[in-house]
This record gives C-alpha cells, structure tokens and sequence, in this order.
C-alpha cells in the first residue's frame, strides 16, 4: 500500500514555495520521496528558502527556479528551465496566490486585475506550459490550490473570491481537456490555516472566535493538515481522480 504513495524519482514544481503554504507541501512532497523545485519571485528570498530546505534531504532533491508566474513568456522559460536541468516534471502545484482586502465600491481595477492574474490566470499559464511536456508523456499531476472561499464569500476580498472559484472551474476544464492524455488535475481548498502569514488573524480576539465557532473542528487547519491530501493527489494513489476540489476545511464549507 505504501508504495501508491511513494514519490520517489519523481519531479514536482511548487509554485509561491518560499514560504507558507507553498513551502509547506514542497517539503511534504520532498519527504514522500519527489525531488522538489521552488519557486517565487524574489530570487534572494527563494535562494534561503532552497538552502533552508536543502540541509534536511540529499543533494540534489531540492532545487529553485525563480520566475514569474503571471508571465506567459517567463512560465515557458522556467518549465523549459526544469525540463532540461532538473527532469521530466512529474507533478505541478499552483499555489501562488495573493490577497488584497477593500471594498468592492473602492476596488482599483488594477488592484483587481493584480489578483485575477496572480490567482487565477497563473495557474492556467504554468499549468498549460507544465501539461505541454507531460501530455506527450501520457502523464502528469496538477494541483490547484484554491480555498473555502472557492464556495464561500466574504466581505472586502471580492478578486480573491472570483479567483479562486475560477480556480475550480479551470480545474475542470483541465480535466475535460487532458484527462484523455494520462494527467490527473485535481484542486485542494484548504480553511482557515494558522501560518505566519496569518498570525495577525489568530491574535485578532474576536477573528479567531468567530473561526472556531464557524469551523466544526473547532481549530485552525494546520500546514500538516494539507500534507497528506499533497501527497495523495501527486501520487498513484489518485490515478482515477480528476477534476475535484478536495475542501479540508474542518467542516467550515458543510454548515450553516
């Protein structure tokens, strides 16, 4: 059984992987045995990320590649990058993602267009590009990160919320596309999870009381929570599972 589960050999790109969420399911793919790209826009901050990561598996499983992922152009160059310097790309998780928090009636069309691009049109270039290579191969997992608000609003974060409910359909458009050619694409929508970036939330009294009496778990997710989930999903394990969205979210989404 273990071995449906095990990455070993196999080469995946986690997008916005410096840091949070993203450097959370890179190191979970690194020790289920893949070798592992990271990836975001700041070279210096990405340089620490991979060298932070890099003292904890042998040379060679962790890797970096800086680019742009809103970049058509750059998307190409940084698969064709890994495709002929690190491997085949076995396994891609769209994870970059942005918030910006205003009002609808005082939202920036670029403020709008900034998120749509960073969380929604990213994952369909780097995923085109990444489904490119693998197509031929007759295989390939993609995983887009998207979130409770895939099915859930709030108020003040109206881009994000579109983003990521696009997120879901493109997953299933993917789906309807590639499947035929050996890819499974599937989504993981993770809740409320505790991380650095979202320590100001869990000191926020009232924020946080609100979460534990929305979420049925009573708690914040964890990074760890969204590990497993990874895992199955990139591997062999998932092989007949293709266009889902996959909510660990405690329960948040099955309540009123």
């Amino acid at each position: 059984m273990s071995a449906l589960f095990d990455l070993t050999g196999r080469i995946a790109l986690v997008t916005g992987s410096s840091r949070g969420i993203g450097n959370a399911l890179a190191r979970a793919l690194a020790d289920a045995g893949a070798t592992v790209v990271l990836n975001g826009i700041t070279p210096a901050r990405l340089k620490a990320a991979e060298d932070s990561m890099a003292v904890d598996y042998p040379e060679g499983r962790i890797r970096s590649c800086a680019f742009d992922v809103t970049s058509d152009a750059a998307a190409a160059e940084g698969i064709a990058w890994i495709e002929a310097n690190v491997g085949p790309l076995d396994i891609l998780v769209n994870n970059a993602g942005i918030q910006h928090r205003v009002p609808m009636l005082e939202l920036d069309v670029s403020d709008w267009e900034r998120v749509i691009s960073t969380d929604l049109t990213s994952a369909f270039l780097v995923g085109r590009e990444a489904a490119r290579h693998m197509i031929p191969r007759g295989s390939g997992k993609i995983i887009n990160i998207c979130s409770v608000q895939t099915d859930l609003a709030r108020p003040t974060i109206a881009p994000y919320i579109a983003a990521k409910g696009g997120l879901r359909n493109l997953t299933r458009a993917m789906t309807a596309e590639w499947a035929a050619s050996g890819l499974q694409i599937n989504g993981i929508a993770p809740g409320y999870i505790h991380t650095e970036m979202t320590q100001n939330l869990v000191d926020d009294e009232e924020f946080n009381s609100w979460i534990l009496g929305r979420t049925p778990a009573n708690r914040w997710g964890t990074v760890q929570d969204l590990a497993g989930p990874a895992v199955w999903l990139a591997s062999s394990g998932s092989d007949f599972v293709n266009g889902q969205t996959i909510f660990i979210d405690g329960g948040m989404t099955v309540v009123v």
